[in-house]
């Protein structure tokens, strides 16, 4: 096994929706974990209440970072920088994250880096399936997002192809659950439903796949209201809804278009690599449709297990650590939240020179910022 006590040590806190996510690594070995979901909180109100969201994440900060620590087993001192979610995501959330990683690296006497939580989703295949190829086509897939990026450095370079004009793929699982009844969220019970239904009993509309659309963007408003449109009728009509043809109809209209246009991307750009994350990568149909297309085409999949697709701090500390083995300029201490930050941004770095020890140097080894304290390095995790 390879001696990796010279990889950079790195915690990332991740709170850019529901789940607070602590995460650490070393180098691309993953040392622990942690996530705090409030997503039961929100259940009741059929989505995401950002208020709710950033007073879950104040309650379960300090002790999701001390259970990634214990499970680690590493010291808060020995750590070689804090990585953290600056953008985008919902802003009070992102605060919370923000405020706390400026205060652990102040402390600590690490540097601080600000990271792009759609970055930080496409780096984490690193803890799955070592290194990522440059460049890597990402299908990025989530409740908030659905994206085709091209990354020739992770850490630097992230071309946006194409992106949804309207609901997100994950947003539109939301809402058909929602109409079908199911509960919230609706990825895992529209999957688990689809299993056992016909994906071509109702043929539902693809969107922006005409001639003429253009060709890596996505759009599921279309296909979220002619399907709703469909159950209406169907009750309005007293008929019984087929809940599970419907799932796995629509579910298949949905990955039909995100592999469909993730291949096309791939052929168009002579990139041998696709790589899916987001929290709609953990859908069972997605994964079979991809590896099934890229097989045909000759591209290599890579999509990692579900937990680490879904939002964590290990795809956070995954980027941060990438950041520090390349040397990359840190974050200053006013770094903010960032909710519209773009993706062409995989992190905030601070402006030269006015931040001169706030990067790491070599393989895990940081400079202490100046005018950290002392007593406040020795008193915190000692």
């Amino acid at each position: 096994m390879a001696d990796t006590r010279d990889e950079p040590l790195v915690l990332g806190i991740e709170t850019s929706c529901d789940e607070t996510g602590v995460g650490i690594v070393r180098g691309t070995t993953l040392l622990a974990d942690a996530v705090a979901s409030s997503v039961e909180e929100h259940a009741r109100f059929g989505g995401v209440v950002p208020e709710v969201a950033s007073r879950a994440h104040l309650e379960a900060m300090v002790p999701t970072i001390e259970r990634a620590l214990k499970e680690a087993g590493v010291r808060a001192k020995d750590l070689d920088g804090i990585a953290v979610t600056a953008g985008p995501g919902l802003a009070g959330a992102l605060l919370v994250g923000v405020s706390a990683a400026k205060a652990y690296a102040y402390a600590l006497g690490k540097p601080l880096y600000g990271v792009n939580h759609l970055a930080s989703h496409i780096c984490v295949d690193q803890l799955e399936h070592g290194p990522l190829p440059e460049p890597t086509m990402a299908l990025l897939v989530s409740g908030g997002h659905s994206s085709l990026l091209l990354s020739t450095d992770i850490t630097a370079d992230v071309r946006p192809m194409g992106a949804t004009i309207d609901d997100a793929a994950g947003e539109a699982f939301d809402k058909i659950a929602r109409v079908l009844n199911l509960g919230f969220p609706g990825g895992p019970v529209i999957d688990r439903y689809a299993r056992e239904g016909d994906p071509e009993a109702i043929a539902f509309p693809r969107g922006l796949t005409g001639p003429r659309d253009p060709a890596y963007d996505f759009s599921f408003s279309g296909l979220k209201t002619a399907v709703a449109r469909w159950i209406e009728a169907k009750r309005a009509a007293g008929e019984e809804v087929p809940v599970r043809d419907v799932a796995a109809s629509f579910q298949e209209a949905v990955v039909d278009v995100l592999t469909r246009k993730a291949v096309r991307a791939c052929k168009d750009e002579g990139v041998d690599h696709l790589m899916i994350g987001g929290g709609v990568a953990a859908n069972s149909r997605l994964r079979s449709l991809a590896q099934e297309r890229c097989e045909a085409a000759g591209i290599r999949l890579r999509v990692p297990r579900p937990k680490l697709c879904t939002d964590n701090g290990a795809m956070v500390a995954a980027l941060g650590a990438e950041m520090v083995r390349r040397d990359r300029t840190a974050s200053a201490w006013d770094l903010s939240a960032d909710s519209s930050l773009p993706v062409t941004d995989p992190h905030v770095p601070a402006e030269e020179p006015a931040h001169p020890h706030g990067r790491a140097h070599g393989h895990g080894h940081a400079h202490s910022h100046d005018h950290v304290h002392e007593m406040s390095k020795e008193n915190l995790y000692s």
